[in-house]
């Protein structure tokens, strides 16, 4: 079983930068795919970015390309998203998650383990 806790959210300006840490433990294995979620209040949960695990393939959310960066560090056990340029739409609790199949996915009913979530808020 995979065990995720998310740090790093709080109260930033508008065009400030984050960076959200994903601390995993558990059983790894080369096949997971980890993602980055975000749940504004009153909206569903909606993908923000996700990696393999093994290769480090990215992919993004149209909304947040060019501004935010995945990445994993193996030896760590850490998944992290660079934010910057924030934006008040940005504002959100922010989830990490992980799934056990190869493949990056979008879908939220794809990812297995999930974290409790940080929250993340932009003042304009």
């Amino acid at each position: 079983q995979v065990q995720l806790v998310e740090s790093g959210g709080g109260l930033v300006q508008a065009g400030d930068s984050l960076r959200l840490s994903c601390a995993v433990s558990g059983l790894i294995f080369n096949s997971h795919s980890m993602g980055w979620f975000r749940q504004a209040p009153g909206k569903e949960r909606e993908f923000v970015a996700a990696i393999t695990w093994s290769t480090s393939y990215t992919v993004y959310a149209e909304s947040v390309k060019g501004r935010f960066t995945i990445s994993r560090d193996v030896a760590k056990n850490t998944v992290y998203l660079q934010m910057n340029s924030l934006q008040p739409e940005d504002t959100g609790v922010y989830y990490c998650a992980a799934r056990r199949v190869s493949g990056v996915r979008s879908s939220a009913t794809d990812y297995n383990n999930w974290g409790q979530g940080t929250q993340v808020t932009v003042s304009s």
